[in-house]
């Protein structure tokens, strides 16, 4: 063999080489980083984190299901606030099941907002669910603490607000959910927990069926407001005001942005929403 053919060889060697190993890199950078959670099962940390994503709640629903109505022209005398009478996104529970309304406030708890919200409810004596995110809870378990001694119903909001946690796999989901309830009861030892709220409303047969293994009831809403959005508090306060019906679940937020729109609707909400319904928690004991 020639001393050219030699030199070739050896190049062609190399670039191959060097390929090979760039492909390897790039293959151990797309495996998402794994963590032990605190039942000894490994789940992805991957995805965007809490604060970096918006709250979305404008995910389709499963097949066959509709999700309710909360356009300006539904109809606010419907038992559910205007919305679907049947069940939500895979069987999630949309209604109270009386005419009494429940308040739901997710993302917290926050130690700007999430006070405020407690002052509100308390100084008109009306109880709510909040939708907690594991993370939040772990960084303010005093806040978590007044929550629950405050009479309210503590629902699981997965840990870290991952709206892509339904497509992951059923030990991912299983092991956020037990971490943030892990989380929560860290905090406040005699919390009851029996709700799950998907992130984003995305529920999956997959959430589904790990919150059947957990004992949680899957919980949507039929009052949407899009606080979240922040559209300012004249707009949160006529959408809840219209859509708002005997059963409605009312879906807010009291974390993950500025929620002074929130709470300011919500203050002049209570009153009003007090003279046409009895506002619950919802029972910690679901069906």
């Amino acid at each position: 063999m020639s001393g050219a053919t030699v030199r070739a060889t050896g190049i062609v060697t190399v670039v191959l080489a060097g390929l090979l190993a760039s492909a390897y890199v790039l293959g151990r950078s797309l495996v998402p980083e794994q963590h032990a959670t605190t039942t000894g099962v490994a789940s992805s940390t991957a995805g965007p984190h809490y604060a970096d994503q918006p709250p979305s709640t404008e995910f389709p629903a499963a097949p066959g299901r509709a999700l309710p109505d909360t356009s300006p022209d539904a109809d606010p005398s419907a038992p559910d606030g205007g919305g679907d009478d049947g069940p939500g996104p895979f069987g999630a529970r949309t209604a109270t099941g009386s005419a009494r309304v429940a308040l739901t406030f997710d993302d917290g708890p926050d130690p700007r907002w999430t006070p405020q919200v407690l002052a509100l409810l308390s100084q008109y004596g009306v109880k709510a669910t909040f939708c907690v995110v594991g993370e939040n809870v772990e960084s303010h378990p005093d806040l978590l603490r007044s929550i629950v001694a405050e009479g309210h119903t503590v629902c699981n909001h997965s840990w870290r607000h991952d709206v892509n946690l339904g497509k992951r796999s059923p030990e991912t989901i299983r092991a956020d959910l037990l971490r943030t309830n892990d989380a929560i009861l860290a905090a406040a030892p005699d919390a009851h927990i029996a709700y799950y709220r998907q992130p984003g409303g995305a529920w999956t047969a997959s959430v589904v069926s790990v919150c059947a293994e957990l004992g949680l009831t899957p919980l949507h809403w039929n009052v949407d407001p899009s606080d979240w959005k922040a559209p300012g508090a004249t707009t949160i306060e006529a959408t809840v005001r219209t859509q708002t019906g005997p059963g409605a679940i009312v879906l807010m937020h009291d974390a993950g942005g500025d929620r002074s729109g929130t709470v300011a609707a919500l203050q002049r909400l209570l009153p009003e929403l007090l003279s046409r319904f009895e506002l619950e928690p919802l029972p910690v004991d679901a069906p």
